[in-house]
C-alpha cells in the first residue's frame, strides 16, 4: 500500500485550509518575474515521486497553489504549463462537477469570479461552460478556457505531481479520469476525516493513489489526529495549518519527519504560517527561512518562482 497524506479540510472537519477563500487583494500585485525554462535535464516524474515519499532528504517540495495564477488565469492549462516550465514539483488544482457530470477545474462554487459567466458549477452544463472565458487575477477576461480534469491531467502526465483539491466527494469519478490518462501514480487526493473512516470509504483506492488531509495545530485534537495516523499507517506527509508560530506542536515536525512523514505548510496567507507568508517573502525572500528552520519540507505557495529561486540558492531544490 502506498503511503498517504492526511489533510484536514475546512469542508470536512470545519478547519481552515485553502477553503472557499477568494484570491485575496494580493491579486492586484504586479506579475511575478518572467517565467524561465527549467534545466535542460528536468527532474523526472519518478524522481518527483521518490522525493515525495522521502521525508529524510533536504529537498523542499514546491507546490503551486491553483497553478501559476499571477501569470495566467488560476486553474488554467497555461497556469499548469508555467509551473512545469519553471520546475515546480506539484501543482494544486480544484475539481468540480457540472450539472451533466463533466469534471472541470474551478475553485469557487460559482463561476462568477473567475469567468465571464455566472452561476453555480453544479447547476451549469459543460456546453455552457465551454462558451466562457477565464478571467485573470484582477478580473480581466482572457482567451483561456475552463479546462476539464482530463485535459489538465494530460498536460501534467509524466511531468509534475498533482494535488486535486475539492475532489473527495467525487473521487470515484476523478479516479476514472486518472486511470484513463495514466496519471494515478502522480496524483494526491485531499480529504479530512479520521483514519477509520478513510479506510472504510477509501480503502479500495489507498494502494493506488496518495491520500491527503490538514491538521490545524490550534485544534485541541491536533495531537490526537497526528498520533492516530502515525500509529495506524505513517502517511507520506501531514499538511499543517499554523495560525501562530508559537504553537508547541511545531517542535514535533522533526520527529514526524524522522518517523517517515513529510511536513507540508502553506506560505499563502499569514493565518497558515504564523505570519511568514508569501507577500512578505516577495519583499524579502529570507522570510522563507522560517520554514527551513522548522523542518518543513513541503511548501504550497502563491509565489512559486520566488520560492524556487530562494531554495535553489541554498541547494534545497533541484
Amino acid at each position: 500500500m502506498k503511503k498517504y497524506i492526511f489533510i484536514t479540510t475546512m469542508s470536512l472537519l470545519g478547519l481552515a485550509g485553502c477553503g472557499e477563500n477568494k484570491v485575496q487583494e494580493q491579486d492586484n500585485a504586479p506579475a511575478e518575474q518572467q517565467i524561465v525554462q527549467s534545466d535542460a535535464n528536468p527532474v523526472s516524474i519518478d524522481e518527483l515521486i521518490a522525493n515525495l515519499e522521502d521525508s529524510h532528504n533536504d529537498q523542499v517540495i514546491v507546490v503551486a497553489h491553483r497553478g501559476d495564477w499571477r501569470n495566467a488565469p488560476e486553474n488554467s492549462l497555461q497556469a499548469i504549463q508555467n509551473c512545469i516550465d519553471m520546475g515546480v514539483d506539484m501543482v494544486e488544482i480544484d475539481v468540480r462537477q457540472t450539472k451533466d457530470g463533466q469534471l472541470v477545474l474551478m475553485h469557487d462554487v460559482t463561476v462568477d469570479r473567475t469567468t465571464t459567466g455566472t452561476g453555480k458549477v453544479s447547476e451549469l452544463t459543460w456546453e455552457y461552460l465551454q462558451g466562457l472565458q477565464l478571467r485573470d487575477g484582477i478580473g480581466h477576461s482572457t482567451p483561456h478556457k475552463i479546462p476539464t480534469l482530463e485535459e489538465a491531467l494530460e498536460v501534467c502526465k509524466g511531468k509534475i505531481l498533482v494535488n486535486l483539491d475539492k475532489s473527495y466527494d467525487i473521487f470515484d469519478k476523478c479516479f476514472e479520469v486518472m486511470e484513463k490518462t495514466g496519471t494515478q501514480n502522480q496524483v494526491v487526493i485531499k480529504g479530512g476525516i479520521p483514519y477509520s473512516q478513510v479506510k472504510e470509504e477509501f480503502g479500495s483506492y489507498l494502494d493506488k493513489v496518495f491520500f491527503m488531509p490538514i491538521v490545524r495545530l490550534n485544534d485541541p485534537k491536533a495531537k490526537q489526529h497526528i498520533d492516530e495516523y502515525l500509529e495506524q499507517a505513517i502517511p507520506v506527509a501531514f499538511e499543517f495549518t499554523v495560525p501562530q508560530d508559537t504553537i508547541s506542536l511545531i517542535g514535533d515536525f522533526d520527529d514526524i519527519r524522522e518517523k517517515g512523514a513529510s511536513v507540508w505548510v502553506n506560505s499563502l496567507w499569514p493565518q497558515h504560517n504564523g505570519g511568514h507568508d508569501d507577500e512578505k517573502a516577495a519583499l524579502d525572500p529570507s522570510v522563507y527561512e522560517w520554514f527551513l528552520e522548522n523542518n518543513i519540507d513541503m511548501i504550497q505557495t502563491d509565489r512559486p518562482q520566488i520560492l524556487i529561486d530562494f531554495l535553489r540558492s541554498k541547494n534545497l531544490h533541484r
